[in-house]
């Protein structure tokens, strides 16, 4: 008598490598061809804005002046990186003055990156080859601008300012102007 032979143990059957099929070619290139048409094309880069060149015949308060062109209109213009005390807030008088020192009757170069709720040129001045923004806020008249998510673009000149406690950082208690705004409302 013969016994049947117990057959060995099944063992897993190695996965198959994934072969396109030809439906799935098609779906996939179908999918690909409808994000190619709904996206966009990248728009052009716009070209930097010439920089203009001017007299800073007004400052306006401590981050905010008044640019003339030759033969032009004057442009009133708000300091960007920066955000010195409102003209009614402790330190904001001085902000003014120390911008009048640096800037008041000098030939200036604006380079206009973007326009305020308020109508005003948003950019960077620069007087001597210097930033007045960088300057302001070095000699701690003024904070570097906060964004969402970041400190500024000038924090490293604020530290500064805070560690050599010049300007609004001399004394305890400075508050920046946005905080200042949400108590007191606007300077009239």
């Amino acid at each position: 008598m013969t016994h049947p032979k117990p057959e060995p143990a099944s063992t897993p059957a190695a996965p198959r490598p994934w072969r396109p099929r030809p439906l799935r070619v098609a779906c996939i290139a179908l999918a690909t061809a409808c994000v190619a048409a709904a996206t966009p094309a990248p728009a052009a880069p716009r070209p930097a804005a010439a920089p203009i060149e001017g007299v800073i015949n007004r400052i306006i308060d401590g981050d905010s002046l008044m640019l003339q062109p030759a033969g032009k209109a004057p442009i009133e213009v708000r300091l960007r990186d920066m955000d010195a005390p409102e003209i009614c807030q402790p330190h904001g008088p001085e902000a003014k003055k120390a911008l009048e020192q640096l800037a008041l009757g000098k030939t200036a170069r604006l380079t206009v990156s973007a326009r305020d709720q308020f109508g005003r040129s948003v950019g960077l001045v620069m007087v001597d080859g210097q930033s007045l923004s960088k300057q302001m806020v070095a000699e701690g008249h003024a904070w570097s601008s906060r964004g969402r998510y970041d400190r500024g673009p000038l924090m490293k000149e604020e530290r500064m300012a805070i560690a050599l406690r010049r300007g609004i950082h001399a004394t305890q208690g400075a508050v920046m102007p946005k905080d200042f705004r949400k108590t007191n409302g606007p300077c009239k």
